[in-house]
């Protein structure tokens, strides 16, 4: 799958305009927030302010571009192994450089050191290839499992952002689900197994 399919999954996944005042994103249209429209200095309705009006206005192929420019090409997703690349891209677009810092802790708890500063160097790719190259199905589903683990691990310190992991139901909520695009079906968490998980959740 090349950069331009893996980005239009990534706008499916994020879907239309939304203001929850839980987000810490605030106003999002197929996942560009506002903040991320306000620094890049997006005025698209040119009236000299950048807000929730500029976000709503805001197309497919814009984002697009956004995502390809600042969430690939700028941290340098393409120096990671191919296969690697698609979950960690769309966490970057979810979850900015805590996306690289958990690929860098990941490799690091494997043996192979590297500096978890969020930032994609010679040496993370490095050690991502040699990890690749030992393991390369596990490494793909490890993230991933990172990743649902990072979720699960934020909501617990944040109660309002629960809503994200959990489902008023009490199943899957989007993070959870979206995390696990990413992991093999037979790592996914059974109902069971994620009820657990959030059992103490209020």
């Amino acid at each position: 799958m090349g950069i331009d399919e893996i980005t239009e999954e990534i706008i499916r996944r994020e879907g239309g305009y939304v203001n929850d005042p839980d987000d810490p994103g605030g106003a999002t249209k197929f996942g560009v927030t506002l903040g991320t429209m306000q620094r890049l200095g997006l005025d698209i309705n040119s009236d000299g302010r950048i807000n929730s009006r500029d976000v709503r206005a805001l197309t497919r192929a814009q984002a697009a571009d956004i995502f390809m420019k600042q969430y690939f090409e700028v941290p340098k997703i393409g120096m990671l192994p191919l296969p690697l690349q698609p979950s960690v891209y769309d966490m970057y677009v979810n979850a900015g450089g805590n996306a690289v810092k958990i690929l860098q802790r990941m490799l690091g708890e494997f043996g192979f050191e590297t500096l978890a500063d969020g930032a994609i160097g010679p040496n993370t790719a490095r050690m991502a290839e040699l990890a690749f190259a030992e393991a390369p199905t596990f490494l793909v589903d490890a993230y991933g499992i990172a990743r649902r683990n990072y979720y699960y691990n934020l909501a617990e310190a944040r109660p309002s952002l629960r809503k994200f992991a959990r489902r008023r139901d009490g199943g899957k909520g989007g993070w959870i689900a979206r995390a696990e695009e990413f992991i093999s079906s037979k790592f996914h968490l059974s109902a069971a197994e994620h009820a657990a998980r959030v059992r103490s959740w209020a």
